[in-house]
C-alpha cells in the first residue's frame, strides 16, 4: 500500500545531524522538524511547523478535545456519568433517609422491582449515595432478623461502606463476624480489611492478613502500600523498608502515595542513617524504569532534600530550554541521544522482534521484505527516512506539495496523476530522493524502521505515528524504555537535545514531574524540580 521514501547521505558526508536533506540545503531549512521553503522553480507555501512535540504532555488530551469539538460532540460531565452508572447497577434503589424498623424495609422490599436481589442491592445504593452508617446498620438488622443470616456478598458491601467511610471500629466487628462465619476471605475483603487496620493503632494485624493473601496469590502494591503507610505513622522504618523491598523483590510497582508516605517518614530520621540512601534508591528507580512523580511527589522530594540535617539543598520549580540547559541553576541535561552501544542493543531487538517478528508477514510478504533489504543494503546510509502518507496527509487535497515539502514516503497509488498527487511534483521527489515502493496490502512502519535504523545513529525520520504497537512487541521493559529514548532523538516532530527522566550530577538533582493530569504513558513532562547543593 505505502512506499517509503528515504534520501541518502553522500560519501564523506559527516554524521552530525541532517547533511544531505532530499530538498538541497541551500533552497530548505529544517525548523522544528518540518522542512520548508522553496524548491526547485516551484513555488512551495511554507508549511506549518510543529510547534509542540507530540510527545509533549497533554498533547493527546489537547488532540483529542480537538476531534471531539470537530465531530460535534460534546463532552459529559464525569460526574453525570457516574451517577447514570451508578443507577443502573442499583436498579432504582433510593435509600431511605433514615434508619428504618423491621416492619418498614419488608414493605420497601416488596415494593421493589426485584426483592430477591433487595439486599445487595440497596446496600450498594448506600454506599454510593454515601448514606449514613445506621441507616446500613438498620438494613443489617432486617436480614438478619428475616433470613437468619448475613451472606458473604451482603457483608462485603457494608464493609465497602464502613472503610470508605473511615468508620473503623465497625470495620472490626465486621472482621470478627466474617472471619467466624467463613473459611476464607477473598482478597477483596482481605484488601479492605488491610486499608482499614493500617490506619489504626492495630496496623500490625494487616500483616497477617497480609500473609493470608500470600497463601493464594501475590499482594497488591495498594495491599503493601497500605501497611507501609501504617508502619511509617508509628515510626517502625525497619518493616516498612523490608515491605518495600518485598514489592521490589515481587517485580512489582510501587504506588506514588508509597513513595510519598517514605520520604516524609524519612523526614524524622536523622541525616547518617540508611534511610537517606534508601530514599535515593527511590529516585534511581524512577530513572531506571522511566517514571515521572506527580507533583504532590515531587513536592515531598522537595521537602525531603530542604530537610536534610547538615546540608544545604534548594529545591525549584522550572522548566528546561530547549538546549537543554535548566532554567534554574543553568546545568545542562542529559543528552537524548544513545551511545554506540544502547543503539546496537535496541537496532538487534528491534530487527529481531519488529522487523523479523512472528506476525511479520501479516504486514508484508517474505519476497517484499527481502525486496526491500537489498534495496535499502545497496544506497548509501539515510540522513532521513520519511513515512510519506503519514506526513502528506497533513494537508488535505494538496499531499504532492506537502510531500515534496517535507520529502515523503509514497504509496504506489501516490504515482498515478490526480489533483492530490500531481506528476509534476511526484518527478521532482524521485529526483530528490530514493524510493521504495511497497504494495498496498503493506504496512509501512517496519520499512520505516528498518531503514532507519540499518543507516545508523544520526538518521532521522519524518511521521506522526507514535509507533506505540511497535514498541509493544520488544519483549522487556527495559528495551521499550531505550526504543522510546531514541525515537524521541530520532523522529522528526520536534527533536529534543536532552532526554526526561531523572538524572543527577552528585551536586544537583533534576526530577521531572507531571503537573497535570493530560499526560498518556508515551508523553513525557515538561516541568521539572531542580534540587541543587549550596554548600
Amino acid at each position: 500500500m505505502c512506499s517509503t521514501l528515504m534520501n541518502s547521505r553522500p560519501t564523506g558526508s559527516g554524521s552530525d545531524g541532517i547533511k544531505n536533506a532530499a530538498i538541497r540545503p541551500r533552497e530548505k531549512g529544517w525548523r522544528n522538524g518540518v522542512l520548508e521553503g522553496r524548491g526547485d522553480g516551484s513555488a512551495l507555501q511554507e508549511r506549518p511547523s510543529f510547534t509542540k512535540s507530540v510527545f509533549a504532555a497533554g498533547t493527546a488530551k489537547r488532540r483529542a478535545e480537538m476531534l471531539r469539538r470537530k465531530a460535534g460532540l460534546a463532552a459529559q460531565d464525569g460526574e453525570e456519568e457516574e451517577q447514570e452508572s451508578a443507577g443502573r447497577r442499583v436498579r432504582g434503589a433510593v435509600p431511605p433517609e433514615r434508619p428504618l424498623s423491621a416492619s418498614e424495609w419488608k414493605k420497601l422490599k416488596e415494593a421493589s422491582d426485584s426483592p430477591q436481589n433487595f439486599d445487595i442491592q440497596m446496600m450498594t445504593a448506600m454506599f454510593l449515595s454515601g448514606a449514613e452508617l445506621d441507616i446500613a446498620k438498620s438494613l443489617l438488622t432486617f436480614v438478619a432478623m428475616e433470613t437468619g443470616t448475613l451472606s458473604y456478598q451482603l457483608l462485603l458491601r457494608y464493609l465497602t461502606l464502613c472503610v470508605s467511610r473511615g468508620h473503623d471500629a465497625e470495620v472490626f466487628d465486621v472482621y470478627e463476624i466474617m472471619r467466624r462465619s467463613f473459611q476464607s476471605l477473598d482478597t477483596g475483603a482481605s484488601s479492605l480489611f488491610i486499608k482499614s487496620f493500617s490506619r489504626t493503632a492495630r496496623w500490625k494485624e494487616a500483616l497477617s492478613v497480609l500473609q493470608d493473601i500470600k497463601k493464594v496469590l501475590t499482594p497488591s502494591p495498594r495491599n503493601y502500600g497500605d501497611i507501609i503507610a501504617g508502619a511509617v505513622v508509628h515510626n517502625d522504618m525497619a518493616t516498612a523498608w523490608a515491605l518495600y523491598d518485598e514489592v521490589l523483590e515481587k517485580g512489582l510497582s510501587p504506588h506514588q502515595e508509597t513513595w510519598s508516605t517514605l520520604f516524609r517518614g524519612g523526614e524524622r530520621q536523622e541525616a547518617e542513617s540508611d534511610h537517606q540512601e534508601k530514599l535515593l534508591s527511590i529516585l534511581l528507580y524512577m530513572r531506571n524504569n522511566q517514571v515521572y512523580p506527580q507533583q504532590g511527589l515531587a513536592g515531598g522530594i522537595k521537602t525531603w532534600f530542604e530537610s536534610l540535617a547538615g546540608q544545604k539543598w534548594r529545591g525549584s520549580w522550572t522548566s528546561v530550554n530547549p538546549k537543554g540547559a535548566c532554567r534554574c541553576c543553568g546545568s545542562h541535561l542529559e543528552s537524548i541521544q544513545l551511545s554506540a552501544d544502547e543503539f546496537q542493543q535496541l537496532k538487534d531487538r528491534v530487527m529481531a522482534d519488529i522487523i523479523q517478528g512472528r506476525d511479520v508477514f501479516k504486514k508484508t510478504t517474505p519476497e517484499e521484505l527481502e525486496r526491500f533489504k537489498a534495496f535499502v543494503q545497496g544506497k548509501p546510509a539515510f540522513d532521513v527516512v520519511v513515512d510519506g502518507l503519514n506526513v502528506a496527509n497533513i494537508t488535505k487535497g494538496k499531499q504532492s506539495e506537502t510531500l515534496l515539502a517535507v520529502v515523503s514516503e509514497l504509496e504506489k497509488h501516490m504515482l498515478q496523476p490526480s489533483r492530490s498527487w500531481d506528476r509534476r511534483n511526484m518527478n521532482l521527489v524521485q529526483q530528490k530522493a530514493h524510493c521504495f515502493f511497497t504494495e498496498n496490502i503493506s504496512e509501512d512502519d517496519p520499512f520505516l524502521l528498518y531503514a532507519t535504523l540499518h543507516s545508523g545513529n544520526h538518521c532521522r525520520f519524518v511521521s506522526r505515528d507514535l509507533m506505540r504497537d511497535h514498541k509493544a512487541c520488544l519483549p522487556d521493559g527495559a528495551t521499550r524504555r531505550l526504543f522510546f529514548k531514541w525515537q524521541r532523538g530520532h523522529q522528526l516532530v520536534s527533536i529534543p537535545s536532552y532526554d526526561t527522566v531523572v538524572q543527577t550530577s552528585g551536586s544537583s538533582w533534576h526530577v521531572p514531574y507531571d503537573d497535570s493530569e493530560d499526560r498518556s504513558s508515551y508523553e513525557v513532562p515538561q516541568r521539572w524540580l531542580c534540587l541543587a547543593n549550596t554548600q
